[in-house]
C-alpha cells in the first residue's frame, strides 16, 4: 500500500490521546509499529504505559475508530503491548521535560494555571461539595481542570466525582491523575492508600510530604485551573500550601450562622498570613427556598441557619486586608446537591436547573471569566548587562 496512506494513518493515530496523560499516543512513543497490506488491512501495535492499564478499552476504541476512518483501510488489527522499563523512563523524561522531581509546576513564576484553594474555618459547611461542583462548572466552560483532594483526613472528593474505587496509573514514580467522565482530573490521598477504609494518622512532616507528592509527582499537563479542597481550619496543610504555592488564590466557604462565620474569618486570615490573596467568600446552605411559595410562583426564603454570615466574613476580611473580598455567591439548601454528592454525580451535571446548580454555575462562570495571565507575576528575568 502506498506511503500516503501510511502517512494518513499516522496522522489519524496522532489524534488519539492517552485518556490519562491527555497527549497524543504518537507523541508519547506508545505506537510501536504500523503496517498495512495490499488489501487495506492495518496492523497496529500500541504500547500501554503499564500492564493492566485501567483505560485500555478506551485506547482500543479510539485507535480502531481513528484508523478505521482513513480512506483505503478495510480492517484494523490492534495489538496491545506494554512499555519496557527503558521506554517508561523515556516517557517520564518527556512528561517531566527533564526537570528534577519534587518540582511543583504551579509554583513557577511563568505558570499560567489559576490555583484556587477552597478553605473553611470548620468542617460540615459543604466545602468539598462546592469544590467538586465548581470544578465541573469550569470544565463545562471549556477549561482544563484538575482537583487535588488535600483534605488528607476527610478525603471525600473521589466519591463525589464517582471515582472512589479507581486507582491512579503510575509510570515509575510519576503518577497520572484519575480522569473523570466530566473531563476533570483528580488525585486524592485516598487513591494512594492500600485500602479505601484505611485510616490516615499523620502529623506535620507526613502531611507536607503528601501535599508535595500530589502537586509535584503527579503529571497534570497544561491546566487552566487547579482546585485544592483544603482540610478545615488553620493547620499544617494550610501552612504547607502557603509555603509551596504562595500564588494560590483562596476562596473561603462558610454558612450563614455566626459560629461558622467567625471561624471562617480565621481561615481567610491564615491565607493572608501566608501571603495568599483571598478572592471571595461563598455562603453555602444559605437558605431553603420555600417549596409551597415556589408552587405559587413566589419566592420565600427559609433562613434555617440565620442570615448574613457570608457578607459578614467578606466585610471583615475586606477591612482587614485593605482590598475588596466579595461574596461570590449564596448557595441554597438543595436536596439534589446532597444526592448528587452521595451518588458520585455532582449537581451541576446531574440536575443543572436546580437552585443549587444555578448558583454554583454562576460562581464558576465568574471564576472562568478571570482567565489566566502573567499580570503581577515575577517572570524571573535577569538582565544580561548593565546600562
Amino acid at each position: 500500500m502506498s506511503s500516503p496512506v501510511l502517512e494518513q494513518i499516522q496522522a489519524a493515530l496522532a489524534t488519539v490521546q492517552d485518556p490519562e496523560i491527555k497527549r497524543p499516543i504518537t507523541e508519547l512513543g506508545m505506537v510501536e509499529s504500523v503496517e498495512i497490506d495490499d488489501t487495506g488491512k492495518v496492523d497496529v501495535k500500541v504500547l500501554l504505559t503499564v500492564a493492566g492499564c485501567p483505560l485500555k478499552d478506551t485506547i482500543t476504541r479510539d485507535v480502531n475508530a481513528a484508523v478505521g476512518q482513513v480512506a483505503g483501510v478495510t480492517a484494523v488489527d490492534l495489538e496491545l503491548g506494554v512499555m519496557t522499563a527503558e521506554q517508561r523512563a523515556g516517557l517520564k523524561e518527556v512528561l517531566s521535560g527533564g526537570q528534577a522531581s519534587r518540582d511543583i509546576p504551579f509554583a513557577k513564576p511563568d505558570s499560567l494555571t489559576k490555583v484556587y484553594a477552597i478553605a473553611s474555618g470548620k468542617g460540615g459547611v459543604g466545602k468539598s461539595s462546592v469544590t467538586v461542583n465548581l470544578a465541573l462548572s469550569l470544565a463545562a466552560q471549556g477549561l482544563k481542570v484538575g482537583v487535588v483532594d488535600a483534605d488528607i483526613y476527610g478525603h471525600s472528593v473521589p466519591a463525589m466525582l464517582g471515582v472512589a474505587d479507581t486507582r491512579p496509573t503510575q509510570v515509575d514514580d510519576l503518577i497520572m491523575p484519575v480522569p473523570t467522565a466530566s473531563g476533570v482530573s483528580v488525585i486524592s490521598i485516598g487513591m494512594l492508600k492500600p485500602r479505601r477504609d484505611q485510616v490516615v494518622a499523620w502529623r506535620g512532616p507526613m502531611l507536607d510530604r503528601a501535599l508535595v507528592q500530589m502537586l509535584a509527582d503527579v503529571y497534570w499537563g497544561d491546566l487552566d485551573a487547579l482546585l485544592l479542597d483544603l482540610p478545615p481550619g488553620t493547620g499544617d496543610i494550610a501552612i504547607s500550601l502557603g509555603q509551596h504555592l504562595p500564588n494560590a488564590e483562596v476562596i473561603v466557604v462558610t454558612t450563614p450562622q455566626e459560629a461558622a462565620a467567625e471561624v471562617a474569618e480565621r481561615a481567610g486570615t491564615m491565607a493572608s498570613m501566608m501571603h495568599q490573596r483571598v478572592i471571595g467568600v461563598i455562603e453555602n446552605m444559605s437558605f431553603l427556598p420555600c417549596p409551597h411559595c415556589a408552587e405559587e410562583g413566589t419566592e420565600h426564603r427559609l433562613e434555617i441557619f440565620g442570615s448574613g454570615g457570608g457578607a459578614r466574613v467578606a466585610e471583615t476580611l475586606s477591612q482587614r486586608f485593605g482590598y475588596d473580598v466579595p461574596v461570590l455567591g449564596e448557595i441554597p439548601i438543595d436536596v439534589s446537591l446532597r444526592e448528587g454528592g452521595d451518588a458520585g454525580k455532582p449537581v451541576v451535571e446531574a440536575d443543572p436547573t436546580s437552585a443549587a446548580a444555578r448558583s454554583l454555575t454562576a460562581i464558576g462562570t465568574r471564576l472562568a471569566g478571570r482567565g489566566r495571565g502573567l499580570a503581577g507575576m515575577q517572570l524571573g528575568l535577569t538582565p544580561s548587562s548593565k546600562f
